[in-house]
């Protein structure tokens, strides 16, 4: 278990130091800058360290009903450490100083056109936020413990890709990538490992 304390905090931020990005790509790319938060919190017993996700509300135009980490699409002249925190107090009022961020990981190039820049923040007081009815039908808290078990993670095949598909088992649910790549790496990074995730594959249907 990983308690939520100073030291989980700053054994997860040395984590994160330690992990080596890839690079950012030399030419302009086509994609849309988009960020999305690993929102380090309190799990539901409260000693536990846990992260947010959340379903995303049936109002929306795209993805909707998807289980989501927060965030969306940068602003124009917005970096993705902006656009994580602003995301975040939008989606969830949950509104935190850039002292916060513990790190980035890889940027994720998506199907459906974006470049998404993960932003590890901790969290230390989410007690107080307000999920966002027009983006969020609901938040969750993910003890890191859920994600480290040698059966959370998996991946199949499909046969319009030679890729790998990963999936995240959730209760009863089977979270795909993005979301899923991302989860996956910061457990690898929690564990030292310099695993890669541009290359897992989405679902067609995550294509759009």
């Amino acid at each position: 278990m990983r308690t939520f304390d100073d030291a989980t905090r700053r054994n997860i931020e040395a984590a994160c130091a330690s992990f080596a990005r890839l690079p950012d790509a030399t030419e302009p790319s086509a994609l849309k800058r988009a960020a999305v938060v690993l929102a380090l919190t309190a799990s539901n017993d409260g000693d536990d360290t846990a992260f947010l996700l959340t379903r995303r509300a049936s109002s929306l135009r795209s993805h909707r009903g998807q289980w989501a980490l927060p965030g969306g699409r940068c602003d124009t002249g917005e970096t993705p450490v902006e656009a994580a925190l602003r995301e975040l107090d939008e989606e969830l009022a949950l509104k935190l100083p850039a002292d916060a961020v513990l790190g980035l990981l890889d940027d994720y190039p998506t199907r459906s056109g974006y470049l998404i820049t993960p932003v590890v923040v901790w969290a230390a007081n989410s007690a107080a936020m307000t999920p966002n009815p027009d983006e969020v039908a609901s938040v969750h808290r993910i003890a890191l413990d859920t994600i480290e078990r040698d059966d959370a993670f998996d991946f199949t095949a499909i046969p319009e890709s030679s890729g790998r598909v990963i999936r995240f088992h959730h209760q009863m649910s089977l979270i795909h990538a993005p979301t899923a790549a991302l989860i996956y790496q910061f457990r690898e990074v929690l564990a030292g490992r310099q695993t890669r995730v541009t290359d897992l594959e989405q679902p067609v249907f995550a294509w759009k």
